[in-house]
């Protein structure tokens, strides 16, 4: 996988064992390797057979990992699933601007779309995480990554159709505009801000088996809104799930038309700005476009 972003930080395993010898010598003899992943925040790198170096690959990355830090003992506890559990964090160094964490290794493997061997397994297991994560009654929450109504994606959306639409990609740009203005029409949340992860792509989730083994990534953990969290329903599970992650979250009409919306513009702003640097990315966003507008007629 390519550079993704114009200011990433680039990291390698050199890097990782440069730091850890300056700040976590227990570790820095340990084995390093990278990961693959579809991540776009993080470069992480297996450290010996029980731990894992997260590396912010852009500016403004630091402020996650003391956010993971500070959030992720309150809120395990809470949740009926494996979420990261944070061993140390390091400070910038060695050439590297940013603050940087090690966590504990969790077993298991990102899902893929279409993939699912017991797709009302796994759709009962995420149904119930969003359920969970929204019912914490946890004070001083900050805001998730998108905490905002779905309006305010609006002006990034109708560029990145803009953008898609001048792409060789096989969707027809009108139609997604029809399927995001139909979003939009749905009525605004108007209960208390409740907590959300607000990013469960396949790529922060992990299956061991068959099951759901954890939920990963919190940097766009707070408080938000439910429908953030429904985006698994287009993302991940094929349609004959869908019945039974619905039922399960038991969220109105308008809550599902906004999940649809969330998803929707996730996808598309996320495929012309990744279609040539992350091909894990790149093929769940047309996942989700295709699904959505299945379901948008």
């Amino acid at each position: 996988m390519g550079t993704m972003h114009a200011d990433e930080a680039e990291t390698d395993a050199d890097l990782v064992r440069r730091l850890l010898r300056a700040q976590f010598p227990q570790w820095a003899d340990l084995p390093i390797t990278r990961l693959a992943s579809g991540g776009t925040v993080n470069a992480i790198y297996r450290l010996g057979e029980d731990l894992t170096v997260r590396l912010p690959l852009r500016p403004g990355g630091g402020e996650a990992i003391a956010m993971e830090a500070r959030l992720l003992p309150r809120l395990a506890p809470l949740l009926p699933l494996p979420i990261p559990e944070v061993v140390a964090t390091g400070t910038p160094g060695e050439g590297y601007p940013l603050p940087w964490a090690v966590h504990r290794w969790i077993d298991g493997r990102n899902p893929a779309e279409g993939d699912l061997a017991e797709p009302e397994l796994v759709a009962r297991s995420l149904a119930e995480f969003a359920v969970a994560i929204r019912t914490i009654d946890l004070p001083d929450g900050p805001p998730a990554h998108r905490g905002e109504p779905l309006i305010a994606e609006d002006q990034e959306m109708r560029a990145a159709i803009e953008a898609l639409r001048r792409t060789d990609e096989p969707f027809d740009a009108d139609e997604i505009a029809a399927a995001w203005e139909k979003a939009l029409a749905a009525p605004l949340w108007t209960g208390a801000a409740c907590w959300t992860h607000s990013d469960l792509m396949p790529s922060n989730l992990l299956l061991a088996g068959d099951r759901v083994s954890a939920v990963i990534d919190f940097g766009t953990v707070g408080m938000g809104e439910p429908a953030t969290d429904l985006i698994p329903a287009w993302n991940l599970l094929p349609a004959s799930a869908r019945r039974v992650y619905r039922e399960t979250v038991d969220v109105d009409d308008a809550t599902w038309a906004r999940s649809r919306g969330w998803a929707l513009s996730m996808a598309v702003i996320q495929l012309p700005y990744y279609r040539t640097t992350n091909p894990i990315i790149s093929a769940n966003a047309r996942h989700v476009i295709r699904e959505i507008l299945a379901t948008s007629a």
